[in-house]
């Protein structure tokens, strides 16, 4: 995988939009990336799974046991 920043989280969503076939995906500060829509599906599921493991993880942190 990539390495891992230790600069503050992006907290403005990306803007996907597709054209002519391709799923284009905008981020901050001029991060763009070209995917193939079977591409774009799969980490979009992926995006969902680290979301929702990251969320369990603030929310275990809020309120250990």
């Amino acid at each position: 995988m990539g390495k891992i920043s230790h600069a503050e989280p992006e907290e403005l969503p990306g803007v996907a939009t597709a054209e002519q076939g391709v799923v284009l995906l905008d981020g901050p500060d001029g991060v763009a990336i070209a995917m193939t829509p079977e591409a774009a599906e799969e980490t979009g599921r992926r995006l969902v799974a680290a979301a929702q493991e990251a969320a369990s993880q603030t929310s275990a942190e809020a309120h250990p046991s």
